[in-house]
């Protein structure tokens, strides 16, 4: 038997929660939990352990200077500086500050993956448009160019999981046109950044315009190729004559066609 070392304990071992949940390769290993203290989880499984998330607030559970996110404490303390200067000119952040920026954006990325592997679609758009914030607040404030410019690189990758994430709450809502027009208002908003940084013709080369052009034409020849349409119309009339029965089992047999244009 091992001698234990000093101040080593057995007490937080996870032996038992990693070989009740296998890891499997290639895929994406999450889950839900409810914590200890009775709020939400995100489980992610790795090779060698496990990674525990938050689900709501900063990923780690930590509140940097009493706020819920790096992000949100500069925000304040740009406000107290318009207030006391009456412009933001002049305010800026430092190398160290973007540094602690870009770290916590990182956080958000593991979580919106595995958000949007379970399918939690509106917490993938809370947390893309959150790192979306970060990006403009770092482009507008940082004192390097560098640091201004460093996380530009995710934008594109960002935006469109951002507007899957919000397509896919569209169609779960039966708008499949809204959730079109959503996707092609975010190859606009790619297209004009490439443009910005003039290389239009890398909006061409885009995996990320593409991917959205796929999953838009994808969405309208589903649509139109089944009758949603028409059975939509069919539980509004049934509605107006207030036979809810026959509303409700419409209204049903939309739901399993909508899973369907979902993939």
């Amino acid at each position: 038997m091992q001698e234990r070392k000093p101040g080593v304990t057995t007490m937080l071992d996870i032996t038992r929660i990693l070989a009740d949940w296998e890891y499997v390769p290639d895929e994406v290993n999450v889950r839900i939990i409810e914590g200890d203290d009775r709020k939400l989880k995100i489980q992610m499984r790795l090779d060698l352990g496990l990674l525990q998330m938050e689900y709501d607030g900063r990923p780690d559970g930590k509140r940097p200077y009493g706020e819920e996110s790096y992000l949100c404490y500069f925000q304040n303390q740009l406000q107290k500086y318009i207030k006391k200067n009456g412009t933001d000119e002049g305010f800026c952040l430092t190398a160290e500050d973007c540094v602690l920026l870009q770290n916590e954006s990182l956080q958000y990325y593991y979580r919106y993956l595995s958000l949007f592997h379970l399918q939690e679609y509106e917490a993938v758009v809370r947390d893309t448009a959150r790192n979306l914030e970060v990006f403009d607040f770092l482009k507008t404030y940082a004192e390097d160019e560098d640091d201004q410019l460093l996380l530009e690189q995710y934008r594109p990758y960002v935006v469109m999981m951002n507007a899957r994430a919000a397509a896919h709450l569209r169609l779960e809502k039966n708008r499949p046109d809204e959730a079109v027009q959503l996707l092609e208002n975010a190859i606009l908003q790619l297209e004009a950044f490439f443009a910005e940084f003039d290389r239009p013709d890398l909006a061409n080369k885009s995996s990320e315009i593409l991917f959205l052009r796929q999953f838009a034409e994808e969405i309208q020849s589903r649509w139109s190729a089944n009758p949603v349409r028409e059975l939509r119309e069919k539980m509004m009339d049934a509605v107006a004559r207030e036979d809810f029965e026959t509303a409700a089992s419409i209204r049903d047999e939309i739901k399993k066609l909508s899973k369907k244009i979902q993939g």
